[in-house]
C-alpha cells in the first residue's frame, strides 16, 4: 500500500481518482490548492503526488518546483488539461516524473502509479499479466491465448487488462466504465456488455463469466 497524494481542484475527478486507488489497496488524499499541496507534500511523507497544473492559487509547475527546491525526490505524475509540447516539456523539465493529459483512463494511470512505486524500490518489472493460458504484454500491446497471439480492438485490450488485473474478481460495469471509459463516461451506457461480447468471442466465451444484475467476472478455471 502506497501514500499518495492528489493535487485536484475538481471534486468529481479528485473523487474518482481517491476510489479508484482505495480500491488498488492504496491511501489517497486529496487536496484542491497549491499551497496545501505543498504543505502535504514536504511534511507528511507521501510516496507520490499526482499533480495537477490548473490549481486556484499557485500552479502546479510552482509547487513542483518549490518540492524540488527544497530536496523532495518523490514522485510526481502531472494529471492535466493542458497537453501542449510546451506545457509538457516544462513538467518534465521542472522536475516531474510522468504527465499525463485529460481526460485519462484510470487503468494507464494506475499502471504509470505502479511503475514509479517500484522504480522508487527497486522492484521488478511486471510488464506482462498472465491469467491460465491467457497472456498479455502490456508494452508490446499483444495477447496470446494459448501461445496463439490475437488481435485486439483498443478498447478490448484496455478491457482485457481491466479483467486480467483482478482475476477471478466481480467487476460492476460501473467499475469497467470509469476504468476503460475514463471519468466522464455514461453510467447508461451499455458498452462495456456490447465489448465483453467481443471479447468473448476472441479469448473464449467461458473466461468472462456474467454475474447476474451485478458486472462481470474474468474466471481461472477452465
Amino acid at each position: 500500500m502506497a501514500n499518495i497524494l492528489i493535487v485536484e481542484d475538481e471534486p468529481g475527478i479528485a473523487s474518482f481518482v481517491s476510489k479508484g486507488l482505495r480500491a488498488a489497496g492504496h491511501q489517497p488524499t486529496a487536496v484542491g490548492t497549491g499551497r496545501e499541496a505543498i504543505n502535504h507534500a514536504l511534511t507528511d511523507g507521501y510516496d507520490l503526488v499526482i499533480l495537477d497544473i490548473g490549481l486556484p492559487d499557485i500552479d502546479g509547475f510552482e509547487v513542483l518546483e518549490r518540492m524540488r527546491g527544497s530536496g523532495s525526490k518523490t514522485p510526481v505524475i502531472i494529471l492535466t488539461a493542458r497537453a501542449s509540447v510546451d506545457d509538457t516539456v516544462a513538467g518534465l523539465e521542472g522536475g516531474a516524473d510522468d504527465y499525463m493529459p485529460k481526460p485519462f483512463r484510470f487503468e494507464e494511470l494506475l499502471a504509470r502509479i505502479r511503475l514509479r512505486l517500484r522504480s522508487e524500490t527497486g522492484g521488478g518489472d511486471l510488464g506482462v499479466l498472465s491469467v491460465g493460458d491467457l497472456s498479455l504484454d502490456l508494452r508490446a500491446r499483444t495477447v496470446t491465448v494459448g501461445g496463439e497471439v490475437i488481435e485486439l480492438a483498443a478498447r478490448e485490450f484496455e478491457l482485457l487488462e481491466a479483467f486480467m488485473r483482478h482475476p477471478d474478481q466481480v467487476l460492476s460495469r460501473e467499475q469497467l466504465l470509469s476504468r476503460v471509459w475514463g471519468y466522464d463516461f455514461d453510467p447508461d451506457s451499455n458498452v462495456v456488455d456490447v465489448y465483453v461480447g467481443y471479447l468473448r468471442k476472441k479469448v473464449g466465451a467461458g473466461r468472462i463469466v456474467t454475474v447476474w444484475r451485478v458486472g462481470y467476472r474474468l474466471t481461472t478455471r477452465g
